[in-house]
């Protein structure tokens, strides 16, 4: 137990580490091919943030362990609401910004429901993720028919991260772009060795480690992100970044076991860990659009949200162990 236990978080270490330098590869090469800041903003930045649980789910899909890698993606995105928004939301209050109220959120509760008409049958497969694909390209689209019809200095603003990003000739960018996706699928694949070895110690389902250990692990630079904004009094982006982050988990993450590794669902990943990702993301809408009078997490709002992903894990535990 205790070697699994340090291989995971050696895993978690390498594969946050080699995710930001991915990141940073990428936008260097697309730049290098003269590929303009609002594509890269769109699809590589965007995408990018989503490497740590991409390639888990990708890594647990070719190792016949679906269950690591839907739990992860259902897992993450109740992490996201409930540890990430939820804590933040103590410490620094949430507000929404209008952008989200008309766009992003309608898109994350449609997307989510396109999830559970995927899972309800309790079999994810190839035209399952075939769906989920076709969504993500259609979300992809809009976004950049959206960019379009702003204004330059709107665009500038949204992309305005992309300067942070240190410049780097062809040959440097392409190296760091190659070790960095080296690092990635060797974290991945040690953080999925070292799941099914808790899981097997401890004797619960590899879907139980994905939903707490995982999805946990994985949300933690959605954590840093959306405290690190709300300190500097961005409250508006620590919502954005979760509520972006929730969507690019669903099409992208969900849909790597459906396509590469199909199989067969416990009712219970149905009513309990779909149906409570569905009912915070409700939740969360209804905060926004002015739930008893105001909109936005307050910090009552967030320690709901943040006791409810609590007792989600306590129940996990407690039902383990009972099986």
């Amino acid at each position: 137990m205790l070697y699994y236990s340090a291989a995971l978080l050696i895993g978690f270490l390498i594969l946050f580490r080699s995710a930001d330098q991915f990141v940073m590869g990428s936008v260097a090469t697309a730049r290098n091919l003269n590929i303009t800041p609002m594509t890269i903003g769109i699809t590589v930045v965007a995408l990018g943030t989503s490497a740590p649980e991409i390639f888990v789910s990708a890594s647990s899909s070719f190792h016949g362990e679906p269950g690591i890698a839907v739990g992860n993606a259902i897992g993450s995105n109740i992490a996201n609401i409930g540890m990430v928004l939820g804590s933040t939301a103590l410490i620094v209050p949430l507000r929404f910004r209008v952008d989200i109220l008309r766009y992003d959120l309608p898109i994350l509760v449609f997307i989510t429901v396109c999830a559970g008409v995927c899972l309800v049958d309790l079999y994810l497969g190839i035209w399952d993720g075939l769906l989920l694909i076709s969504a993500l390209l259609v979300f992809l689209y809009r976004i950049r028919a959206e960019h379009k019809r702003s204004s330059s200095m709107e665009v500038v603003a949204e992309i305005s991260d992309l300067e942070e990003f240190p410049d780097m000739s062809e040959k440097r960018a392409i190296l760091k772009l190659f070790l960095s996706l080296i690092f990635l699928l060797f974290s991945s694949e040690l953080l999925v060795w070292a799941a099914i070895g808790i899981a097997q110690y401890l004797g619960v389902s590899e879907l139980v480690i994905g939903l707490t250990v995982i999805a946990v692990g994985t949300s933690i630079p959605e954590l840093v992100v959306s405290l690190t904004s709300a300190l500097k009094g961005q409250t508006d982006l620590a919502i954005g970044n979760i509520v972006g982050s929730n969507i690019f988990n669903i099409l992208t993450v969900l849909s790597i076991p459906a396509i590469f590794a199909p199989s067969t669902l416990e009712p219970l990943t149905l009513w309990r860990d779909y149906g409570l990702m569905l009912g915070m993301t409700l939740l969360l809408v209804m905060f926004a659009f002015k739930l008893g009078g105001h909109s936005g997490i307050s910090r009552i709002r967030g320690g709901l949200l943040f006791s409810l992903w609590l007792g989600y894990i306590i129940f996990l535990y407690q039902t383990a162990q009972a099986a």
